[in-house]
């Protein structure tokens, strides 16, 4: 058996903390010696070791030992729901620290300033300078002139909504132009990150089937490098939720995605991303 100053030691937990639980009768010892010492067995140790995860998740001490005196508690399922709730809560910090660090490297998460007559006219004719003759004939065809596709895209730039949108998936308006026009029209390079996202995929698959919660964080986070190529983001969080968004609430896209991964991968998806970020 152990005494409180050796508990203390042990844990970290004050000694007048401890004196408070068992006031509180939420942690007794196992025994008091005639000299008033408070000892404290395996058991104890085991209990105080749950009431400390209880309370990393925010809840109070009243509802902690309401929770551990019912008489059907199950230490066993009550581990796992605790387990459940630290990773969401470890989850929810990783996705603010990503955005600290967006904000440390100066992006402006909170700016939505529109783009510049400038700004639009470099974009389009970054777009038509790096597309293939085959990709140019092919908008010819569909909308007539490149005027009507300078028109179009003139249009779609300068409207608020999709602006805002845009910049929030960027973090800035100046970052979402730089990202436009490092684009090269590489349809290699753009292939072999389309290549590293389906065998993403596929991983998704199997870690559904295992029900390996590690796999599924460690495609989260691939996917998320993967959406940084492609999109040239500097975080990809952003794209990903909205990405969860749609995988959970459009049928056809969960159908076409489902038909191609396996049955129920679209969905497993979806919650996954929502998981890593805490969401």
């Amino acid at each position: 058996m152990k005494t409180v100053k050796e508990i203390s030691k042990i844990t970290g937990i004050s000694i007048r903390t401890l004196r408070y639980y068992d006031e509180i009768g939420l942690l007794k010892p196992a025994k008091v010696t005639e000299a008033g010492y408070r000892l404290y067995d395996e058991q104890e140790l085991e209990k105080l070791q749950e009431i400390l995860f209880y309370k990393e998740v925010e809840i109070p001490l009243a509802e902690i030992k309401k929770i551990m005196e019912n008489p059907e508690y199950d230490k066993q399922k009550a581990l796992a729901v605790q387990k459940s709730l630290l990773e969401r809560k470890r989850n929810r910090l990783n996705g603010i620290i990503e955005l600290i660090d967006d904000v440390r490297k100066g992006v402006n998460t909170m700016s939505f300033s529109a783009f510049t007559q400038e700004d639009v006219k470099k974009i389009i004719d970054h777009s038509l300078e790096v597309q293939s003759q085959e990709s140019l004939d092919a908008i010819i065809e569909q909308l007539g002139s490149l005027e009507n596709y300078r028109a179009s895209m003139e249009e779609n730039l300068k409207n608020e909504s999709r602006t805002a949108k845009l910049i929030k998936i960027y973090g800035s308006k100046d970052k979402a132009v730089d990202a436009s026009l490092a684009a090269t029209g590489n349809l290699d390079e753009q292939q072999q990150i389309q290549s590293e996202i389906d065998n993403i995929y596929k991983r998704f698959a199997i870690a559904m089937e295992k029900q390996d919660a590690d796999m599924e964080a460690e495609c989260v986070g691939k996917l998320a490098e993967g959406y940084k190529k492609l999109l040239r983001l500097d975080n990809a969080r952003y794209v990903l939720l909205k990405t969860a968004d749609d995988y959970l609430g459009n049928g056809v896209l969960t159908k076409a995605t489902d038909k191609q991964y396996g049955q129920g991968v679209t969905k497993y998806i979806g919650e996954g991303i929502k998981r890593y970020y805490g969401v």
